[in-house]
């Protein structure tokens, strides 16, 4: 274990000049990134996997880290996409029957450049004020004024497609934990996809196809799906100009269901608008209002950008509703598209942890599919 005395100084520094002192956990190294915060207590290991993070650093609000270890079984994907973690505290004590590591070996053995003993919620405060910015971590130089004109010189997450280097390069079969006679063959879009999505419709008895983001609609419809899923997955959706033209062509020859990036990209491909949130949204407590039952639905959510509304008014493509509001924001958590057959929700229904509230839309894109007459 490190003793304090030795612990290695790590710095912090944003666009805009603010300056965060700490301590070096994980890999030794630089990393330049958007910034971003989220709120959850738990969840870390899911977080640090979700491919979603691709280009993004981020500082947990919760002040202690770590102090359940990490496992092999939480993974959300096959490796860590984010480049920083930023934290008050790293717990080196864990205590976990499911452990098999601890978060600071975990950090090194992925090459993740992580930083301990800052304010977080400080920093949180100065985003949310101030808007989201690149900022650049490093442990291996400590010149403030260095590290200030790499950030500076940093283009961002706008207009970058990011998709590209999370995205499957082949296509697979995922069927474990679903029956031998499977009812449904979903193919799903992976634009940074969550193994808990595939987990969930394995459970309710549907093979996933999963096919690389750039497939073309053709090859999609030769795979003969009874469904098709368009998942999460990180930076601009504006950018990732060849999924929303495939998805374009899609609609209306099957039903589609879309998480997160996958609702910006249908918002997008059915004639939409969409932008850069402020500071996004990252958390599992975000309320969520469903306009059709006026229930609200606690959400998890981390997203950056968000589909316009007023965008969806009058499109040639049929009619869209919005179906889910934001209680914070009043931003767009939710769309349909009945005449195409067409849903999608901002947030993530599959959230591992927990909450769970919104589980029931894996039911209403399998009860779509029932009723599908295409």
């Amino acid at each position: 274990m490190t003793r304090f005395s030795d612990r290695i100084p790590a710095l912090l520094v944003l666009e805009d000049g603010a300056c965060f002192k700490g301590y070096s956990v994980g890999a030794l190294g630089e990393f330049t990134g958007e910034v971003c915060f989220n709120t959850s207590m738990t969840g870390y290991q899911e977080v640090l996997t979700d491919p979603s993070y691709a280009g993004q650093m981020v500082n947990m609000t919760y002040p202690l880290m770590g102090n359940y270890g990490v496992n092999n079984e939480d993974f959300e994907s096959e490796k860590v996409y984010m480049g920083g973690f930023l934290m008050r505290e790293c717990s080196r004590i864990r205590s976990n029957w499911r452990s098999t590591g601890d978060l600071d070996g975990f950090l090194k053995d992925h090459g993740v450049v992580g930083i301990e003993g800052i304010d977080t919620r400080a920093l949180t405060r100065h985003i949310r004020n101030e808007g989201a910015m690149v900022g650049v971590l490093s442990s291996v130089d400590l010149d403030k004024e260095s590290l200030l004109a790499r950030a500076k010189d940093s283009c961002g997450l706008v207009g970058v497609d990011l998709v590209s280097g999370v995205s499957a390069e082949a296509i697979y079969t995922w069927d474990k934990g679903c029956d031998r006679d499977h009812r449904f063959n979903i193919v799903a879009y992976d634009f940074g996809i969550k193994r808990n999505i595939l987990r969930l419709f394995a459970s309710r008895s549907c093979r996933v196809t999963v096919v690389p983001a750039d497939t073309s609609a053709e090859e999609v419809l030769d795979l003969k799906p009874d469904g098709i899923f368009l998942s999460n997955g990180p930076g601009d959706p504006s950018a990732v100009t060849y999924a929303i033209e495939s998805v374009r062509r899609l609609l209306g020859k099957k039903p589609v269901f879309g998480i997160c990036l996958g609702h910006q990209i249908l918002g997008l491909a059915l004639g939409g608008e969409t932008y850069k949130l402020k500071f996004g949204h990252r958390g599992a407590n975000q309320p969520v209002m469903n306009l059709d039952t006026g229930k609200v639905e606690i959400t998890s959510q981390n997203h950056g950008f968000a589909v316009r509304a007023d965008s969806l008014e009058g499109l040639d493509s049929g009619e869209v509703e919005v179906t889910h509001l934001n209680l914070n924001d009043n931003t767009t958590e939710g769309i349909r598209c009945r005449k195409l057959g067409a849903f999608s929700v901002q947030y993530h229904p599959e959230a591992s942890p927990g909450p769970h509230d919104s589980r029931y839309l894996f039911e209403s894109f399998i009860n779509m599919i029932e009723e599908w007459d295409g």
